[in-house]
């Protein structure tokens, strides 16, 4: 016999959306044919962009705590934010809501580094290096002298992201993605591995992993090791392939 108890079933994981108007394509956080599984979403209201990147963090704690136990009410074991900028609201959203929370894809970046050989550096890409602060890395864990990168002086990504513009030239962006990740690699000789800070960053890792050559991690490869935790995918207890051509046969 199964046990009830919530609404909904078969969408563990919530993510927390800023309220925005621009286009969002598949490998974005918010478009949901980036899952390949169920999300459950909720839009924060009035939390624009600007102010979770450029703006003080603490100020977006209450409603974003309070869309997550809507979440959680409506069936969600872990939460996530689609702004790596929120990384600040981690510990105050994983003591008001109970379940493991994912802040921002920053999050990784002290994972990344034990990774790697001792002789490599784990560097970051975000959407905005001038406020990118010692905070936002003291919150994630991440280690002293991490390189950064940013596509604040790209021609539309951070520009049209951070306006909320309602509409995105998509192969500017993905350049301006690009350009940031090869300036970091010129930059640190000794990069290991790069980090997506930005969540709207997804659709372009792989241009990234083809131009630099190095692994490139994401909120997406991020929420995809969460969700495997929280709905552990089930195997079953059968070997399909019958063994070898001799198998069961005594020779």
């Amino acid at each position: 016999m199964e046990t009830g108890g919530k609404t909904v079933f078969g969408a563990t994981l919530g993510i927390l959306m800023l309220d925005t108007q621009f286009p969002r394509i598949p490998g974005d956080i918010g478009n949901a044919l980036t899952w390949p599984f169920p999300v459950q979403y909720r839009i924060v209201r009035g939390a624009s962009p600007d102010k979770a990147v450029r703006g003080d963090a603490d100020a977006l704690t209450a409603p974003f705590i309070a869309a997550g136990r809507d979440l959680v009410a409506h069936g969600c074991d872990g939460i996530a934010t689609n702004c790596g900028f929120l990384v600040p609201l981690q510990d105050h959203m994983s003591d008001a809501l109970g379940v493991p929370v994912a802040s921002s894809s920053l999050m990784q970046v002290p994972m990344v580094q034990r990774m790697l050989p001792p002789d490599r550096r784990v560097g970051i890409v975000t959407i905005s290096r001038a406020t990118l602060t010692e905070r936002h890395r003291k919150a994630a864990g991440i280690p002293d002298g991490t390189p950064v990168e940013g596509t604040d002086d790209g021609r539309e990504f951070t520009q049209k992201i951070l306006s909320d513009a309602l509409s995105v030239d998509f192969a500017q962006a993905r350049a301006d993605v690009v350009d940031a990740a090869l300036r970091l690699h010129r930059a640190t000789p000794d990069l290991g591995a790069i980090v997506l800070e930005c969540t709207n960053m997804v659709p372009y890792a792989a241009d990234v992993r083809r131009a630099t050559g190095l692994p490139v991690f994401s909120i997406y490869s991020y929420l995809v090791w969460f969700q495997a935790g929280l709905m552990p995918r089930r195997f079953q207890p059968d070997l399909d392939d019958g063994g070898g051509a001799g198998a069961g046969h005594s020779v």
